[in-house]
């Protein structure tokens, strides 16, 4: 049976991939930020096989995440689902950038990688030069560039792997707010069947879906030169390095 990972599964979209996949007779890991809603999520969705803890804002402890999920091994497939939006650059950068990365690298390949992304990305901006010496420049639409980035280094890098990144919709979670108007059961279907799906057009690696269909996005990330400097900036300032 197929096991699958998801950060960031202790509400919003995540926790709904969750209990889709546990549904769907999957196990399936969740992720929280901390003990106490660790066991919010493990009682939320019933059937998880149990849940890992560690505050993504901390390099440390999502080093440490990635030791526990590798103890529990192998992973068919890892859903970068954590985020944050209205918080501070620094946490922005931490979390939404600097988290998907650490795993990436220190986890063992699954499969199948699926990550995050946003509409937002759009407008945002690679801003490089700001990773060293002025983070408080990042903002939210420049992370979610940042994990397409990623995503299609991956996807470049590792032939093997599956990896493709999504923009699961303004729905509304905590995140995006009661009054968000798009629908929130395909803001997580997409991601369920990335994870998942024997369709062909669902194992592919590198597009960028929005409602399960390829669509557009900032062709920026299609650089492998700027691919490769993200990946050095993360290295510097995480100590961890890509493995090629």
């Amino acid at each position: 049976m197929a096991r699958i990972f998801i950060t960031g599964s202790a509400d919003g979209l995540g926790q709904l991939a969750a209990k889709a996949l546990i549904d769907q007779k999957y196990q399936v890991v969740l992720h929280a930020r901390n003990e106490k809603r660790g066991q919010e999520a493990l009682n939320n969705v019933p059937g998880a096989e149990g849940v890992l803890t560690a505050d993504l804002s901390s390099i440390d402890e999502t080093i440490q995440l990635a030791s526990k999920a590798n103890a529990l091994g192998p992973f068919d497939a890892i859903i970068h689902n954590a985020g944050v939006y209205q918080v501070s650059a620094k946490l922005i950068f931490a979390v939404n950038t600097l988290a998907p990365y650490i795993l990436t690298c220190l986890v063992q390949k699954p499969k199948r990688l699926i990550y995050l992304s946003s509409g937002m990305h759009l407008q945002g901006r690679p801003k490089l030069e700001s990773f060293k010496s002025d983070t408080s420049r990042i903002t939210y639409s420049d992370s979610k560039l940042h994990v397409l980035l990623l995503c299609k280094a991956v996807a470049r890098k590792w032939p093997a792997v599956y990896a493709n990144a999504l923009d699961p919709g303004w729905v509304p979670t905590k995140m995006g707010g009661n009054g968000a108007p798009d629908d929130l059961q395909k803001g997580y279907e997409t991601q369920v069947w990335l994870a998942t799906s024997k369709e062909e057009k669902a194992k592919v690696s590198g597009p960028y879906f929005f409602h399960q269909k390829k669509t557009r996005y900032n062709h920026e990330s299609d650089n492998a030169l700027l691919q490769d400097r993200f990946l050095s900036l993360c290295q510097e300032i995480t100590g961890v390095s890509f493995p090629e």
